[in-house]
């Protein structure tokens, strides 16, 4: 099962971890890795604020910029016959692919109808 936690106000995938037992964290939309480890939410809020400060720190130190820069372009593989079928989908609603697939996303991602 994946959650997704704000913590300092920045969005971190939460995943529990039976081998180890743990919850493990690790915050979206950063340029590096600044996950974290705890048994209960509590832990959680406590070990991934501290895990931001360090990396925050860090980003600071070495002058790198700490947000990943999302230009609103990706490049997905899917199989030839669903992009085939996609297409049709699209040409069948009077919109373009990337129209449709805009639209596939926000109902997946935002809760839009």
């Amino acid at each position: 099962m994946i959650n997704v936690m704000t913590i300092d106000g920045h969005k971190a995938v939460i995943e529990y971890d039976p081998d180890i037992e743990m919850f493990r964290g690790e915050f979206t939309g950063l340029n590096g890795g600044a996950d974290f480890y705890a048994t209960d939410v509590a832990g959680l809020l406590r070990e991934g604020s501290a895990s931001l400060r360090v990396f925050f720190e860090t980003c600071r130190t070495n002058g790198i910029e700490p947000y990943k820069n999302f230009s609103g372009k990706f490049q997905a593989r899917i199989p030839p016959k669903l992009h085939e079928r996609a297409v049709t989908a699209a040409a069948a609603r009077g919109v373009s692919l990337n129209q449709l697939l805009q639209a596939a996303l926000e109902h997946e991602v935002l809760g839009a109808t």
